[in-house]
Formats: structure tokens, C-alpha cells, sequence
């Protein structure tokens, strides 16, 4: 047997053992993966909603809406994701909204890559003792309509105004304008699904 020949199995026989012991370990790990997602979809959507006893899911078109209500079965609040373009790559988020879709009642990251110790004040900005989760939590009560703008270096004087983050407007504006995007999409869908089931 040549000594290419030879080399050829061997190669062969490592990538087969490589393959399946990476198959086997995504087999193990997949569950546990989408578990954690899941738990964490969930943590989410009680961080954006209002106090709420159970929540509705409302499936439109390609959104989910997750419909947050009290006791007697009436809408206080709806969530739903929104995905867009920051500027590394990929911002996902929890957004909740009031249930007329006015005014949003927070925010919650749930995926980015946005520049380390920048971008990243997105989720956590560790440089503000007072409340490291500022940029998040201004989103509360914001206004949608028209849509909501940003503003560079001084507090927001409008309703529908949040306050970038200094060095990271670019990352600022995207969140933002995912929300917009995402609000006026999730708004028609449900409105469509309200016609539809009255």
C-alpha cells in the first residue's frame, strides 16, 4: 500500500470520528440551547410588559405578538421581537408596547455584537454608577407617533426623544430605528388580526 494511499484513510478515518463526535455533541447540546433560549424569550417578555397574570401568544403573518393580560382576560400590554442592522451586525430585541401601540413600556437585548465598551452601553453601561441600564430604561413611557428620534448630548426634551450614547450614536440609531421599523409593522398586523377575529 502506498504511502499516499495510506494517508488518504487515515485523513478520511479522522474527519469520519471529527464528524460524529461533533454530531453527537450538537445532539447534546441543541435541547439544553433552545431551553436556555427559551427561558430567556420568556424572562424577556415579563421585563417589557406591564404587571400582567398570563400572557396571549398572537401569531401575524411572520411576527409573534405575546398579548400580556390580567384576570379578566383584558389586554394591558404587548411584546414582540424586533430585529435589525447595528453596526457590527445583528441587534435583537424584546420590545413591549401599550396595548393601542402608543407608547412603549421598555426594552430588553436580547442578542448583539456591537464595538466592546461602546456600542455594547446597549445592554449594560458599566461606566454609569448610578444605573448602568440608563439607555434601556429610558425607553419606558417613549412615545411612538410620529417615531421616536435621538439626541446627541443633552436629555431628550420630547416624548418621542431618547438620548444616544456618547461615541455610540450609530449603534443609538439603530436600535431605534428597528423599533420604529418593527412598532409600525407589529401595529398593522394586529390591527388586521383584530378586524379578522371581530
Amino acid at each position: 500500500m502506498s504511502t499516499s494511499l495510506k494517508m488518504v484513510i487515515v485523513l478520511t478515518l479522522i474527519a469520519t470520528i471529527s464528524g460524529a463526535m461533533l454530531s453527537s455533541w450538537d445532539n447534546f447540546t441543541m435541547p439544553r440551547i433552545q431551553e436556555h433560549r427559551q427561558r430567556e424569550l420568556v424572562a424577556a417578555i415579563s421585563d417589557v410588559l406591564p404587571e400582567h397574570d398570563h400572557y396571549d401568544e398572537v401569531v401575524v403573518r411572520e411576527l409573534t405578538l405575546y398579548v400580556g393580560k390580567n384576570e379578566g382576560n383584558e389586554p394591558l400590554g404587548i411584546a414582540f421581537q424586533a430585529t435589525g442592522s447595528g453596526f457590527q451586525g445583528k441587534i435583537s430585541m424584546m420590545v413591549g408596547v401599550e396595548p393601542d401601540f402608543s407608547k412603549l413600556t421598555g426594552i430588553t437585548i436580547l442578542e448583539q455584537i456591537e464595538t466592546p465598551g461602546l456600542g455594547t452601553k446597549i445592554v449594560e453601561d458599566r461606566s454609569n454608577k448610578v444605573n448602568p441600564f440608563w439607555f434601556s430604561d429610558q425607553f419606558r413611557s417613549v412615545h411612538t407617533y410620529p417615531e421616536i428620534t435621538v439626541v446627541k448630548n443633552k436629555k431628550p426634551e420630547r416624548v418621542t426623544e431618547i438620548q444616544a450614547i456618547t461615541g455610540a450614536t450609530i449603534s443609538s440609531k439603530s436600535i431605534v430605528k428597528i423599533i420604529n421599523d418593527t412598532v409600525q409593522k407589529a401595529r398593522s398586523e394586529y390591527q388586521k388580526f383584530l378586524d379578522e377575529v371581530s
